[in-house]
This record gives structure tokens, C-alpha cells and sequence, in this order.
């Protein structure tokens, strides 16, 4: 990312920069809020959470997240590295956990804080299904979606006040507010539909370079669609495409995924 210019306000810095390409996808989009202090606060939310919470450890469930998750990491590491990009990872403090909850939920906090429901686990049902879901969200992270969403908000309530650097402290923080509430998950952030499609896309790849096999993707949503089928629809897919769009653009990203998955040593 080439900036342009830096000013502070109050404890947050602001970037003014040029849009940030997503090194897996090709997406641009602008990020306008400072990263080290969008993790800071996430590092914060996630400990809060981790303390109102029941965390499970030691189970083999527990220990599956763990695995799923440091393999998708790893991978992700392994990627940026060889792009030369490894500096976008460096305050990454990856952390798995899992938590007892009925809710059909799982999110990944920016700076690599990562949360999986037992809720969701039925539907995952193996490695393959729970790396699905882990792509997904870790994807999020990676691709600044919780920086994007700030800066559209930023954009949307205040313009041209940004790009002149005269946004008062109370302004900015009403936004960030909106984006990440006081109080409340972090994680919880509203994605807009291009970003839920490119976590799919990138998890997707995530996945497979990991060793999963990338087609267990739809029979994962398909049981996550029919588990939301006559009740109240998740958290976790409010937000997401329509089941039809989702499922036609992991057909259409399949065959790259799986030559991810094919150069990971996978089983074709």
C-alpha cells in the first residue's frame, strides 16, 4: 500500500492511501483507517470475549480448531511469503479457540482472532467442512474487510472532510463506534455481499493450499442453507450471497482451488 499522507486524530491514525489490492483475488478496495490500531482494539474485544465466554479446550473438537486453523495459517503465511508480501502478516497474533454456544456462528477478528462455535460444528461435521468455515473467516482478516467497511462508513458520513484532514476526534469516534461497538464483538461486524463473496473465493484457496479438499465447500453450504430452512437464519449468513450465487462461484473458482490443492500433495 503506497500512503500518501498521515495525520492523527486523537489515539487513532488516519491513512489517506491508495486502494489495497488482495494479493489472492485481484479485489481492490480502500482502507483508509490504520491497521495497527483496528488490531489493538480487536486484541482488546477478542480477551473480553474469551471472559464472558465458555471456552473448550482439550476436547478433540477443541483440538481440531486449533489444527484447522494453524494449517490454514500456516498456509496463508507460506503464500504471502512467497509473493513477497509477508510484512501485510507481521502483527498478526493468530490465536483458535473455541466456544460452548448453540449459535450456527464463527468469526475471525483483524490481527488473526479467531472464535468457532460448538453451535456450528453438527453442520461442519469434519476438517474439511471446519476448514471451510476457518477459510472463510480468516479471509476476512486478511483481506481488510473490517478496514473497508470503516472507510466506507468514514466516506459515507463525512467526504471531502477526510481527504482535508479536518474530521474531529468525536466524528471519528461516532464511526469507528458504528463499525466495531463499544462494548460489544468486535467480531460481529456487518460484511457487505462483495466481501462475503470474496471470503469464499479466498478461503476457498486458503483451504485447498492448506490441504483440504476445496469441494467439500458445497456440500458445506448446502447443509448450512437447509440448517437455516424454517427458522430464523443465522447470524452467520445474513449477510452472505444467495445460496444459488454462492454455490455458482465456487464451481467457477473449483478447478484454480484445486490446483492449490493438487500442489499441497491433496488427493484428486
Amino acid at each position: 500500500m503506497k500512503i500518501k499522507h498521515i495525520f492523527g486524530i486523537g489515539a487513532i491514525a488516519l491513512s489517506v492511501a491508495a486502494c489495497t489490492t488482495n494479493p489472492i483475488t485481484g479485489r481492490s478496495s480502500l482502507q483508509l483507517a490504520n491497521n495497527s490500531e483496528i488490531m489493538t482494539m480487536s486484541a482488546q474485544e477478542y480477551k473480553t470475549t474469551l471472559g464472558k465466554s465458555k471456552v473448550i479446550s482439550g476436547t478433540a473438537d477443541a483440538k481440531r480448531v486449533v489444527s484447522v486453523g494453524s494449517r490454514i495459517k500456516s498456509a496463508a503465511e507460506r503464500y504471502y511469503q512467497q509473493i513477497g508480501r509477508s510484512a501485510d502478516l507481521a502483527n498478526y497474533k493468530w490465536e483458535f479457540n473455541l466456544l460452548q454456544s448453540n449459535e450456527l456462528n464463527a468469526w475471525c477478528m483483524p490481527g488473526g482472532k479467531v472464535a468457532v462455535y460448538t453451535g456450528i460444528l453438527p453442520v461442519t461435521k469434519n476438517e474439511n467442512g471446519l476448514a471451510v468455515v476457518m477459510g472463510h473467516e480468516v479471509s476476512h482478516a486478511l483481506a481488510g474487510h473490517g478496514n473497508e467497511r470503516i472507510s466506507q462508513a468514514m466516506i459515507a458520513q463525512y467526504g471531502g472532510q477526510i481527504l482535508g484532514g479536518s474530521i474531529s476526534n468525536s466524528q471519528w469516534a461516532s464511526v469507528f463506534q458504528q463499525v466495531y461497538p463499544i462494548g460489544s464483538q468486535v467480531a460481529l461486524l456487518k460484511y457487505g455481499r462483495n466481501q462475503e463473496s470474496e471470503a469464499d473465493q479466498m478461503g476457498l484457496y486458503l483451504m485447498a493450499m492448506a490441504g483440504y479438499d476445496p469441494r467439500e465447500a458445497i456440500p458445506f453450504w448446502n447443509r448450512m442453507e437447509a440448517a437455516s430452512t424454517g427458522a430464523r437464519q443465522p447470524e452467520f449468513l445474513s449477510t452472505h450471497p444467495n445460496p444459488e450465487t454462492r454455490i455458482s462461484d465456487i464451481n467457477k473458482n473449483l478447478p484454480k482451488a484445486l490446483e492449490y490443492y493438487k500442489a499441497a500433495g491433496g488427493k484428486m
